[in-house]
Parts: structure tokens; C-alpha cells; sequence
């Protein structure tokens, strides 16, 4: 699916938040490796993907009213045999339908588990004055309870991203703190220049998380994503 059929499934939907796999479609234009993420309708569905891609797995609820999933047991990790795919699907679709009753479920996402890693945030919002601001900072929950980011408006500059990331007060555990492995901070601005360059080429995006992003020695992946448009 192109960035173009993206968009114009979610206008033809009256949908302004694109779901996990219509952002990871959507992003991979801009560059940022996310992990491969399909939608699976049924429990069958969802046991072929997992089949297909490979175990250990990840499962999420897919749902335009939902938005952070885990706190309505949408997520199911660490997949390992396709009886817990199976098992998983049902578990995501009942706790979801019993927290959220008016929530409409189009299936759950179905993604390789990858390999954990320091996990960080990359967004953006865009401020009806200045433009997109692009934030950075440590991800997960991490990021609400420490609120340690760096912003910066769009376009950046090799300069603003290398800044970025060097002025977090957690900038010690991206370099190596006891348990967690030193990140590749080139990755990291490298990101966010391209996350600053695929905005410039989308003024219809309104929002964008990519929370968790796993960072490691050579690299990183996105491994949830969502974005939301402007209302037209």
C-alpha cells in the first residue's frame, strides 16, 4: 500500500487516526526502519501471520477509539507458540470490548518481537503558528514520568538533531549506564532529520508518535507508531 492509498482510505473513512499499520505504512517513506506489521481480522488470520513471519510474536488491539493499548489489555508480547497466538487474539479482543464497549475493533496487528533495546520516543505535533516541532526523549513510559525531551521546530538541521539529543538530561543511559548498552546517537539523528524532511513533504500530518523506538549499538527500529491527520 503507497503513502497516497494510506491517505485516501482514511478520507474515504472520515478518519482523521490512522491505526498502527496504516503509520508504519505510512512512515516508511520517510526512511525510519519500523518492524513489518500486518492486520489480522480473525484468529486465523492472526495464527497465519504469526506462522508466517515467524515466533516469538506481538499481537495488538486495533481500534480508531483506542489509543494506548496496553492499558486496556491490548497488548499480548513474547508469543511463542501459535496455540498462545491463538489464545492471545481472544484475550486482546475481550479485554478491549469490556474496557472500551463502544470501541470499534478492526482486528490486531501482528509483528515480529523485536529484539529489546534502550527504548526512546521520537514525535511531532504541528503548532498552528510555527509548523511541526519535532520532540525527542526517552521512550516508554519513561517519557510521561520524567518529561525529559528536547524540541525543536522543522526543518532541522544536522546541527539541531546532534543538539537534540545531546542536551536530555538521561543523555548517560543512551551512552551506557550499568544495564543498558551504550545507542548509536548517529541513528538517532539521523532519524530525526528524516522524520523532519518527510514532514516538510507532509503538511497533512497533525500529530506522530514512534513510541517505543529500540535503539542499539547500529541502529534502531520503531516498533509502534501512530499518527493522526489534520480534519480537512
Amino acid at each position: 500500500m503507497t503513502v497516497a492509498d494510506v491517505l485516501q482510505k482514511a478520507r474515504q473513512d472520515g478518519r482523521t487516526l490512522l491505526t498502527e499499520v496504516e503509520s508504519k505504512e505510512l512512515l516508511r517513506e520517510s526512511g525510519i526502519p519500523v518492524t513489518d506489521t500486518l492486520l489480522a481480522r480473525t484468529r486465523a488470520e492472526a495464527t497465519k501471520l504469526a506462522q508466517q513471519m515467524g515466533l516469538p510474536v506481538v499481537l495488538k488491539v486495533v481500534s480508531p477509539e483506542v489509543t494506548h493499548k496496553s492499558d486496556v489489555g491490548g497488548v499480548k508480547v513474547g508469543l511463542d507458540s501459535l496455540r498462545q497466538v491463538r489464545g492471545a487474539f481472544d484475550s486482546i479482543v475481550s479485554s478491549t470490548q469490556e474496557a472500551v464497549p463502544s470501541a470499534t475493533i478492526l482486528g490486531v496487528s501482528v509483528q515480529k518481537m523485536a529484539d529489546p533495546g534502550v527504548e526512546i520516543i521520537i514525535g511531532a505535533n504541528k503548532d498552528p503558528q510555527f509548523g511541526h516541532v519535532i520532540m525527542f526523549g526517552l521512550g516508554g513510559v519513561l517519557v510521561e514520568m520524567l518529561k525529559d525531551v528536547s524540541l525543536r521546530l522543522v526543518p532541522l538541521t544536522p546541527r539541531d538533531a546532534r543538539e537534540m539529543v545531546r542536551e536530555i538530561k538521561s543523555l548517560p543511559l543512551l551512552q551506557g549506564y550499568r544495564q543498558f548498552p551504550a545507542c548509536s546517537l548517529e541513528s538517532i539523528e539521523e532519524a530525526l532529520l528524516k522524520l523532519s524532511s518527510f514532514l516538510e513533504q507532509h503538511e497533512e500530518v497533525k500529530e506522530l508518535d514512534l513510541n517505543p523506538i529500540f535503539c542499539y549499538s547500529d541502529g534502531l527500529v520503531a516498533v509502534d507508531a501512530r499518527v493522526v491527520l489534520e480534519e480537512e
